[in-house]
């Protein structure tokens, strides 16, 4: 998964949706830790690089 591109400011699509019914996050930080905002309700979540590139369907 390595040769995968998105940095700050790409919208991906993951695996699992979120409780609000939609699955698009917007990417607002890159790290050790990967920050993600919901493009339905805004909720931002952190989630660790490994854990979001397990998750990551594909970026749009």
């Amino acid at each position: 998964m390595a040769n995968r591109q998105y940095e700050v400011g790409s919208v991906v699509e993951m695996k699992k949706g979120h409780p609000c019914g939609e699955n698009r996050w917007e990417v607002i930080r890159l790290g050790m830790d990967i920050r993600l905002k919901c493009t339905g309700c805004g909720r931002v979540v952190t989630l660790p690089r490994q854990k979001f590139e397990k998750m990551l369907k594909k970026i749009l």
